[in-house]
């Protein structure tokens, strides 16, 4: 019998979990590109809706200030403080600096502090 064709379980938990920083670091940097990018439409009808009519622009401005919309604020800060900070890191991988393993996973850990430290601070202005 042969098994080879069988659909492989990926116990996604545990293979993260062994992962490195490094690894982690990219991952996210991903996730926080397409949250961003999918974010696009229900930003950009925000804006057009707050544009439109002063009625409107109340009606934006109330649900603005609803605690889902600062929560899904303080994500998106998140999304893009990652992303700006990894893309600066991959930046300097990319011209080959701070290649080196040690090198490498402090960095990546600096991203994952300052991102966090950049979203609490800006999550303080909106709150």
């Amino acid at each position: 019998m042969d098994n080879t064709k069988r659909p492989v379980y990926l116990n996604l938990p545990k293979l993260v979990s062994k992962m490195s920083i490094t690894a982690k670091i990219s991952i996210l940097h991903r996730a926080s590109g397409v949250l961003m990018f999918l974010a696009i439409p229900f930003v950009l009808h925000l804006l057009h809706m707050s544009l439109t009519s002063p009625e409107f622009y109340q009606a934006a401005y109330c649900l603005c200030n609803s605690i889902i919309m600062k929560l899904i604020y303080l994500v998106l800060i998140w999304s893009l403080m990652h992303h700006m900070c990894a893309g600066v890191r991959f930046l300097f991988l990319d011209v080959e600096k701070g290649l080196d393993r040690a090198t490498a996973q402090k960095t990546a850990k600096i991203v994952l502090v300052v991102s966090l430290l950049l979203t609490a601070g800006l999550g303080v202005l909106i709150w």
